[in-house]
């Protein structure tokens, strides 16, 4: 599937924005190919350009780890529409995370942006992500998909953004011609129950050695009660 040349970007880095049916293949086909691709957002602040090197992929009705997993909601509803746009969701009420519907129209799908490195505006995306908590250093300015949403100034008004129109407050683009670099798989962060099981869902993906790489977590699991339920005694 071939990409459709765009004008340089700012932040002189390459300026080649993915067609929408590039978007609309594949959940586990997009994820790994956005690894090594950037992300633009334009703001009255600055613009800021970051390079992706980690995501997570979510493949709609037939994932249990994914939010439409049980068909479309208000939320979701945008990961049912056509791929190249922004799913934006705000986790257990405290931070957003960013997503990039992938596939075709009707079947929803996305992937995760976990991680990357601020490669254009660090001076902003530094300064927001000290607004709302310590940075030790460069490297966690966007390690992690909350950090990254901050960092970007991305939230639910971002819901739903076209990320193929090169003059568009967010934009995703390639340069076809580097060289990525190997990448590793494994399971998804945080994912609990039949969607966190690493081998039929290995479905994390990084480019090897980068340092923005988010460490892995996996689900919270409540210890089970050592109160004995009415009726039983302890074993």
């Amino acid at each position: 599937m071939s990409d459709v040349a765009r004008p340089r970007l700012p932040g002189d880095v390459p300026g080649v924005v993915p067609a929408r049916t590039w978007f609309g293949r594949p959940v586990l086909t997009v994820a790994p190919d956005l690894l090594g691709a950037f992300v633009t957002v334009r703001s009255d602040e600055g613009d800021i350009t970051l390079r992706i090197t980690e995501v997570e992929a979510y493949a709609g009705e037939a994932d249990p780890g994914s939010h439409a997993f049980r068909g479309r909601t208000a939320r979701n509803a945008v990961m049912f529409g056509e791929p190249g746009r922004l799913y934006v969701y705000r986790h257990l009420g405290l931070h957003h995370c960013v997503n990039v519907v992938t596939g075709p129209a009707g079947a929803a799908s996305a992937v995760l942006l976990r991680a990357g490195e601020v490669v254009d505006g660090v001076e902003l995306a530094r300064d927001r992500r000290l607004r709302s908590g310590v940075v030790d250093s460069d490297r966690q300015i966007a390690r992690g998909p909350a950090r990254l949403a901050v960092a970007l100034g991305l939230d639910l008004s971002d819901y739903g953004a076209d990320l193929t129109e090169p003059g568009g407050r967010v934009v995703v683009h390639r340069d076809p011609d580097a060289v990525v670099g190997v990448h590793a798989t494994g399971p998804r962060v945080g994912v609990a129950g039949p969607g966190g099981d690493a081998a039929t869902y290995p479905w994390r993906f990084w480019l090897s050695g980068e340092p923005t790489v988010s460490a892995f977590r996996p689900a919270y699991r409540r210890p089970a009660s050592t109160t004995p339920r009415r009726g039983t005694t302890p074993a």
